[in-house]
């Protein structure tokens, strides 16, 4: 007989909070082996005593057969004595150490838990917090490592003995896993008025009868509260729209399943994998023109961001309405989310007729994330809930812990060491002091649960940025400056697993450069360790500075400076202040350069109409996307000016939009010839960079290119012409994913 071998095991990745040790547990019992399994702040380990065959059969199975939640990153095996162990026991977790375990996101409630609250024979019946070891909270109520539930929010509910005994039984679905409840023991709903008062009724069936009547009831989620209106009543929709002060900006809707997301929107298998992901994010889906949604809810998109219930509380709140629902964050425009029971109460005062609130702790807020499909995979547009704080694997890793700090705009940050990036959740603008306290919070947050102590941190260029005023307060680091557009581009170099070098073509709004101008519609020469500018959009002023994002028209006046405006409604629009504007831009009064594609935008925005001043970031060029006729094949031209660092005139667009639209051709066409001619510009600016440099690889990365409709157009016209594309997927294409790309970059400073 061939003598019993035993082996230490240790497994690293996403293997706590996912069912990883009971897994181990049934596994070993399986093959007859003996040891032991548990968890350490590293992630799991085991030892496996038994026969050979069967401890290498052990090893194989640890990943093909790991549960849907876990990602099995490394598996390192060593012999060890054999001691004639005579079972297998899960053991108490070791918490001392250096902590490099992974916490996995919040995940949606499975199929197995919505078969039982659905069944009256159940306990659990109607339970909206029921959860197990494949599904339910895990990132937003995690206080500390390793992942247990003593260091969780779930520690002031001391389990009942049906669920103590679930949580010890290695036979059943609730085996350790953490946020293990039920009626007698977990967390309670509750439905409070306006007032912060306990309404009596059955909370569920009393909050959806005030949805049905058009009122608006803040519920808390996951990460924080939402406030929700019958997304099929108008005057619903337009009071939740008037007292939020979110005038235009459109609202996401939860619906019940893909069956009926299809009534609401195109799905295609793209998007339905993303709709049912355990991630559940928003999804954009080209809108149906007959869709019930009341008009306030996305006003003049042809897009609606649609999500699915992640929660069981979702599942019987949609359930008891019967209508889809508006699901927007519960806060005033531009505040962070409300996640703090007390905070909601005050903050949303005003705002919601009632509260369906219940009294488990959220540790960190968490937004919704926002997803779309691009080539038929998923594209990110905001990464947070369902998402974070999973890390992103680089190759090559990081010499050096490293933290960056991430831009002003949609601010990210991210903690990296080892072949880890942890992209934060979504933190916002940080443009308030509630917002920048959740930043400066989430990272001491990330430091203790990933044991990271920076030595390097990384920073954008612009010296007004919160985020760099941050780094540059920090002592005994190395500090390394990086350029906001070869952030992008880096970025985008990491989430698609590339080195570089490439043509980066970022396109954005606002970005500092190294010239001291407001950069923005670059085309670089990137990898990791350095960048240089091959060409740009031609320099404009930005009258007024920051008064010309709010308001496009003064980029339509910068523009056409020196045009006859006369016969154009935009001039007309604005007499009183126009020639001031014009004089201001031509003699360089408080009007910085800019090269920004996003401002080029804004001013056929303006030209065409659609939009003079604007109310969320981006809306103008959003709003010129919706109007361009997507059949359109016609394309203005740009001219090139040659160079060292060429110079595309931008100028020469919006003088073709004006002969056209003087001439009586429909805005929806000479939107759409817009979008044509920017793509036709950025393939002749990347052929010509071909010709001086020998690269065939071009990385796309700004907020511009979450125009689906130019980045469609752009990547078909670079790839008719032997490129190799680049997009994003994992990581946002906008200011989300810069926090990355300057890890990346200063990793290798």
């Amino acid at each position: 007989m061939t003598p019993p071998v035993r082996t230490a095991v240790r497994v690293e990745g996403i293997v706590q909070g996912v069912g990883f040790r009971p897994f181990v547990y049934a596994l070993a019992n399986r093959l007859g082996l003996t040891g032991l399994v548990g968890n350490d702040v590293d992630g799991v380990f085991a030892e496996v005593e038994g026969p050979p065959a069967a401890v290498r059969s052990f090893l194989d199975a640890l990943e093909r057969e790991a549960p849907p939640l876990a990602r099995v990153d490394r598996v390192v095996a060593s012999p060890m004595a054999p001691v004639g162990a005579s079972s297998f026991e899960i053991v108490a977790s070791e918490p001392g150490g250096r902590r490099s375990a992974l916490i996995a996101a919040d995940t949606a409630t499975c199929a197995d838990c919505l078969r039982e609250l659905a069944d009256p024979a159940d306990r659990r019946f109607r339970y909206p917090f029921i959860n197990c070891t494949n599904c339910g909270p895990r990132f937003t109520i995690v206080r500390d490592v390793p992942y247990d539930r003593p260091l969780t929010t779930m520690a002031c509910f001391p389990m009942c003995e049906l669920c103590a005994a679930e949580y010890h039984d290695p036979a059943n679905r609730r085996f350790h896993a953490q946020p293990t409840c039920c009626p007698a023991c977990g967390p309670r709903l509750t439905l409070l008025d306006r007032l912060g008062k306990p309404v009596l009724d059955e909370p569920i069936g009393a909050a959806a009868a005030l949805l049905r009547q058009g009122r608006v009831v803040a519920v808390k989620g996951l990460g924080g509260y939402h406030l929700a209106a019958d997304a099929t009543d108008e005057q619903a929709v337009a009071a939740l729209r008037s007292r939020k002060h979110r005038e235009d900006k459109p609202f996401a809707v939860m619906t019940a399943d893909v069956s009926a997301a299809r009534l609401l929107g195109q799905v295609d298998d793209a998007a339905a994998a993303l709709l049912t992901s355990p991630a559940r994010p928003i999804v954009l889906l080209p809108r149906s023109p007959d869709t019930a949604v009341a008009p306030s809810t996305a006003p003049g998109n042809r897009q609606l961001g649609v999500m699915l219930p992640y929660t069981p509380l979702h599942h019987l709140l949609l359930a008891a309405v019967g209508q889809p629902l508006v699901l927007t964050s519960g806060n005033v425009s531009d505040e962070p989310i409300a996640y703090r029971d007390e905070d909601a109460l005050s903050r949303l005062d005003g705002i919601a007729d009632a509260f369906l609130v219940h009294d488990r702790p959220i540790h960190i807020r968490t937004d919704d994330s926002v997803a779309r499909a691009f080539g038929g995979r998923q594209t990110l547009l905001r990464r947070s809930r369902g998402y974070a704080p999973e890390p992103i694997t680089v190759r090559g890793g990081f010499p050096r812990p490293v933290l960056a700090c991430g831009a002003e705009l949609k601010n990210t940050f991210c903690l990296a060491k080892d072949n880890h990036a942890f992209v934060s959740h979504h933190i916002g603008d940080l443009e308030n002091a509630e917002t920048l306290q959740s930043f400066t919070e989430g990272i001491e947050h990330f430091r203790r649960l990933f044991d990271i102590r920076p030595e390097v941190v990384a920073y954008d260029l612009h010296p007004e940025y919160l985020s760099t005023k941050y780094a540059l307060d920090l002592d005994g680091v190395d500090l390394v400056g990086v350029q906001h557009h070869h952030a992008h581009i880096a970025s985008c170099l990491a989430d698609n697993g590339v080195d570089g070098p490439v043509i980066g073509v970022a396109f954005d709004g606002t970005g500092y450069g190294t010239d001291g101008t407001i950069w923005g519609g670059e085309f670089l020469i990137a990898d990791l360790s350095g960048f240089e500018r091959g060409g740009h959009l031609a320099p404009v002023p930005m009258p007024g500075g920051a008064a010309a994002v709010r308001q496009p028209w003064r980029m339509a006046a910068a523009y056409l400076s020196g045009f006859d405006v006369s016969r154009l409604d935009v001039a007309r629009r604005n007499a009183g202040r126009w020639d001031a504007i014009v004089s201001m831009a031509g003699r360089g009064v408080n009007s910085p350069l800019t090269s920004s594609a996003g401002r080029l935008f804004d001013a056929v925005a303006a030209v065409l109409g659609v939009r003079d001043e604007i109310s969320y970031e981006g809306q103008a060029a959003i709003e010129l996307e919706q109007l361009a006729d997507v059949g359109e094949t016609g394309a203005y031209r740009a001219s090139i000016e040659s160079g060292g660092t060429f110079r595309a005139n931008g100028t020469d667009l919006i003088g073709a939009a004006v002969d056209d639209l003087v001439a009586g051709v429909s805005r929806e066409i000479i939107a759409a010839r817009f979008h044509n001619g920017l793509a036709a510009l950025i393939v002749d600016g990347c052929v010509r960079l071909r010709e001086h440099h020998g690269l065939t690889t071009v990385a796309l990365s700004g907020g511009v290119f979450q125009n689906l409709l130019l980045l469609a157009r752009t990547a078909r016209g670079l790839q008719s012409r032997g490129f190799t594309v680049l997009t994003h997927s994992r990581v946002p294409c906008n200011d989300g994913g810069i926090s990355l790309g300057q890890a990346l970059i200063a990793s290798v400073s």
